[in-house]
């Protein structure tokens, strides 16, 4: 008998995000492996280490050398591949524009709430032959976030917990119109990845969070025009520096969870699927295995 019978035990950190995310002093026992999964490969090996004991895997969102653009990202295979490798829980790091005149560049947004306005993108694993419906009410672990607000704290991260990502397709940036449209809807940032990111983790049974890393202002700034290349970059080593030490403050906290996150993460499919067992189609249902298999194996 499996001596961690809770869903989501024992817990174990994936990290989404750029390259320079990873190399962090004191990561230990580092490994690079291929994954190949029912969707496909995902942007690039998984890199396995340990930090202060608590096992973490890293995932270049775009491939390292930032090979993909955000519409052709193969999401699935992203967290399908992550939840093979044992991962529990998500941590989202990504570059976004900011929409509020206080969220400056440099300024991290533990976000708590997205508008998905992409539409070129697979967004479920499911479909026809077995059919789920998600509640994305709150698409991101509170768990997650109290854990990221306190590591933030304790190492003095210029940070705001809780805001609306706005996740458009790109690649191209917004036009000015836009920009204003989205700041009158309440929108603190504005970014194109962490959606369907978000809504597959759900469905993943995986705990998710986003750290969004602001670089510079929309273009609705007045002196957005003014912003050189330089100072974007300049901004972007900054922030790496910091999500680092986030990452790094933030895993021991990852530790001592014994049991289901509270938030029922781990247990999001438990009134999902709407399919029942005698009609689903027994492709589908091997091709879900890794993502929902432990409600598929409940309910069948």
């Amino acid at each position: 008998m499996s001596t961690h019978p809770s869903p989501g035990t024992p817990p174990k950190l994936g990290v989404i995000g750029g390259s320079g995310v990873y190399d962090i002093p004191g990561l230990a026992n580092i490994r690079w492996q291929a994954f190949d999964t029912p969707w496909g490969k995902p942007s690039d090996e998984l890199m396995f280490g340990e930090l202060d004991g608590q096992p973490i895997v890293f995932l270049p969102r775009h491939g390292r050398g930032h090979k993909t653009a955000p519409s052709d990202l193969n999401f699935r295979a992203n967290i399908s591949a992550l939840k093979q490798a044992g991962v529990t829980e998500i941590v989202s790091v990504s570059a976004v524009g900011s929409l509020k005149a206080e969220l400056p560049p440099g300024h991290f947004v533990i976000v708590d709430q997205f508008i998905d306005r992409t539409f070129a993108r697979q967004k479920s694993f499911f479909g026809t032959g077995l059919v789920a419906h998600v509640s994305m009410a709150h698409p991101v672990c509170s768990r997650l976030g109290d854990h990221l607000e306190a590591a933030a704290k304790t190492i003095g991260l210029p940070h705001t917990r809780g805001g609306t990502y706005m996740v458009m397709e790109g690649p191209q940036f917004s036009s000015k119109a836009e920009s204003e449209l989205y700041r009158s809807w309440g929108c603190s940032v504005i970014g194109m990845t962490n959606m369907p990111e978000a809504k597959l983790a759900r469905e993943a049974e995986l705990c998710y969070a986003t750290v969004a890393m602001v670089t510079d202002y929309d273009c609705w700034h007045p002196d957005h025009d003014h912003v050189t290349v330089d100072a974007v970059i300049k901004v972007l080593l900054e922030n790496a520096d910091k999500a680092r030490a986030l990452v790094k403050a933030v895993a021991p906290r990852l530790t001592s969870r014994t049991d289901a996150c509270h938030a029922g993460c781990h247990t999001s499919l438990e009134a999902a699927l709407i399919t029942g067992p005698a009609h689903r189609d027994p492709a589908m249902v091997e091709k879900l295995a890794i993502v929902a298999g432990r409600v598929l194996k409940k309910q069948g």
